[in-house]
């Protein structure tokens, strides 16, 4: 494994007002892309290096296993988690390879260690593989974040098929669970396990029925899955985000591009939220430091959006 280096802030700064006022406002350029999307077309490019965070050691030594890494949250919660002193493996689509590509390229500036592997996560082989892929490599896993997802909006429930129903599940929940369970007899005690929830999950979303179910189901399952593991010593968490500027709306058929342009305006902050605003919420919640007396939760990173649960 690559010797840790201090990680040093982006060296492109920005503005020193308070960032909740610094991040990009809406409207942005109408634009749409075709599934899964790419980061590097999006406009304006999404902002995941976080050049406020200042580390401080708290993953040194750590493997992460990060689904969905090569852009999104996946991508800035890998950056961050290198920049904290782990190594980590990320998974992508193959028509994700040039973004994953960006995502090793900033990992390893740091002198840390990227494994990209291309997988289809709806398939239960795909998810044992790239966890033994991960193990072999590094030789321990530490971390899991399982953070690919899939959703498509539709107008109505008729208008959801069997077939995407089943896609949406198997690739939100299905490789939740089976992550989980091929990571689990390799994890040790102080071991953490994340999942990317949704404010779909808490809320509901009238043409994301599929989507949301699988988002509540995480939560669900999250909180079961933290009670058995306390015993071993692994944490369970989630974090639930509002709305962000990701490949993952821009590209869903059911949002046309006049729509994208406005995405996340009903927030109360009126914006989606950038990766880097999302990103400290998984070093939290994988750091013993931070966070050794949480697990079973789901954390709401929502822009001013508030639930009861």
């Amino acid at each position: 494994m690559a010797k840790s280096k201090k990680s040093p802030a982006p060296a492109t700064r920005r503005s020193r007002s308070p960032q909740i006022k610094a991040e990009p406002k809406l409207p942005f350029p109408q634009q749409h892309q075709t599934q899964p999307g790419l980061e590097k077309k999006l406009s304006p490019l999404p902002r995941w290096q976080a050049p406020r965070y200042r580390a401080a050691g708290k993953l040194e030594g750590k493997i992460a296993l990060i689904t969905g890494g090569d852009s999104g949250i996946g991508r800035a919660v890998a950056f961050l988690y290198a920049r904290e002193g782990a190594d980590v493996a990320i998974t992508c689509l193959p028509s994700e390879k040039s973004d994953a590509a960006e995502t090793q390229a900033a990992v390893e500036n740091l002198g840390r260690t990227c494994l990209v592997l291309i997988a289809d996560l709806s398939k239960r082989e795909n998810c044992e593989r790239v966890v033994k892929q991960t193990h072999r490599k590094f030789g321990r896993l530490d971390i899991l974040v399982s953070n690919a997802a899939h959703q498509t909006r539709k107008p109505s429930l008729e208008k959801v098929t069997d077939a995407e129903f089943d896609h949406t599940f198997k690739t939100n929940i299905y490789a939740y669970f089976r992550l989980a369970k091929a990571a689990l007899p390799l994890m040790k005690r102080g071991a953490a396990i994340i999942a990317t929830s949704s404010e779909t999950g808490l809320l509901g979303s009238p043409k994301l029925p599929d989507y949301s179910s699988t988002k509540g189901a995480i939560n669900a399952f999250t909180k079961a899955l933290a009670l058995s593991l306390i015993e071993r010593g692994i944490r369970v968490n989630a974090v639930a985000p509002g709305p962000v500027w990701t490949p993952l709306n821009p590209s869903d058929p059911g949002l046309p591009a006049k729509k994208v342009a406005k995405f996340g305006a009903d927030n109360p902050m009126k914006r989606p939220a950038q990766p880097e605003e999302l990103a400290p919420a998984y070093v939290f919640l994988a750091s013993e430091a931070d966070s050794s007396y949480i697990t079973g939760i789901v954390l709401p990173v929502m822009g001013g959006e508030t639930t009861a649960g």
